[in-house]
């Protein structure tokens, strides 16, 4: 793969079908049609939608149909305001990216790992798409290292079982350490060539996470000013730091994807713009597709009333 076309400019819907209350009531309300539509407004061209296994099956792995109506619906939405879409598991039984969930026991336990991929060919068969408009992320943020190469192997044969169902559908894989690109070189070659290498970024944490209450060792009231950061935050330093990564991807022959990208809402919106504009630029000169975080609440509100002065310009630098 030379190019994820349809995939250039996106947002995350974080916190509507993941890292959330798993009720209806939620689920009805968190994001709707208009969300949609405003999203399309500022010039994207895709949305990813993370997704918790809670929404799809119960704790013994029965389907909750219902649960499929709201991907049904971000499609349908999609559609109509012509966005395209990625469905990222964000959380599989035993396993998730965050302690809290209290998810574990997946890379050691090959009933779970069936799960995950019985989930994925449930996925699969009902959201295969041969024109592009839909795209699969197999899992977010795989935390340690030593996971990496059954990481690997379950990446090899979930995508095999997919292809059953989806032959054309691009799949997106990440690697360790929360899909730093540090990582992306350890991931093995692309079991075709529709499959595209996926990282994140929020270089750096200090500035992107100042006061975030999860993170360890972090004060609460830290705050920073972009201009403060060192090293200084350049179109220069993300190249440096996207680097080793894009070498891995046009060695194997695919290209790029940065899942996740954004900045706290403890920083003042004028560095937010400031840090948006730096990473974009990197973006635009390694030909980098990706997804910003996020689009409403979850800490990082891009639409939050607090982005009404900057919004307007932050959109060019999505």
């Amino acid at each position: 793969m030379k190019d994820f076309k349809g995939y250039k400019k996106g947002v995350n819907l974080g916190g509507w079908l993941s890292q959330c209350k798993h009720t209806y009531e939620h689920y009805d309300s968190f994001i709707t049609e208009a969300d949609i539509e405003k999203i399309a407004s500022w010039h994207t061209d895709h949305v990813r939608l993370p997704v918790d296994y809670n929404l799809l099956e119960d704790e013994s792995g029965n389907v909750i149909e219902h649960g499929y109506s709201y991907i049904d619906n971000a499609v349908k939405w999609c559609k109509k305001y012509g966005l395209n879409l990625i469905i990222d598991l964000h959380k599989t039984a035993g396993y998730s990216f965050d302690k809290g969930e209290n998810e574990s026991g997946f890379f050691d336990n090959p009933a779970l790992q069936e799960r995950f991929m019985k989930l994925w060919e449930r996925i699969a068969e009902r959201y295969a798409v041969s024109d592009g408009t839909i795209a699969f992320e197999l899992l977010n943020e795989v935390t340690e290292q030593r996971f990496s190469d059954t990481w690997n192997s379950i990446i090899k044969s979930c995508i095999e079982r997919i292809r059953r169902y989806a032959p054309e559908t691009v799949i997106l894989v990440g690697g360790y350490w929360q899909n730093s690109p540090d990582s992306v070189p350890d991931l093995e070659a692309p079991y075709d060539d529709k499959v595209v290498y996926n990282f994140h970024c929020y270089d750096p944490m200090n500035f992107t996470h100042q006061g975030a209450y999860w993170v360890d060792g972090m004060d609460t009231a830290f705050r920073m000013s972009f201009d403060k950061c060192d090293p200084a935050v350049t179109a220069e330093f993300f190249m440096e730091r996207f680097s080793r990564a894009a070498e891995a991807a046009e060695k194997n022959g695919t290209v790029l994807y940065c899942g996740e990208y954004g900045v706290i809402d403890n920083a003042e919106p004028k560095d937010v713009l400031k840090w948006f504009k730096a990473i974009n630029a990197a973006f635009e000169k390694m030909n980098i597709s990706r997804a910003a975080w996020n689009y409403k609440q979850m800490d990082f509100g891009l639409a939050d009333s607090r982005m009404d002065g900057v919004r307007h310009e932050l959109q060019k630098y999505l």
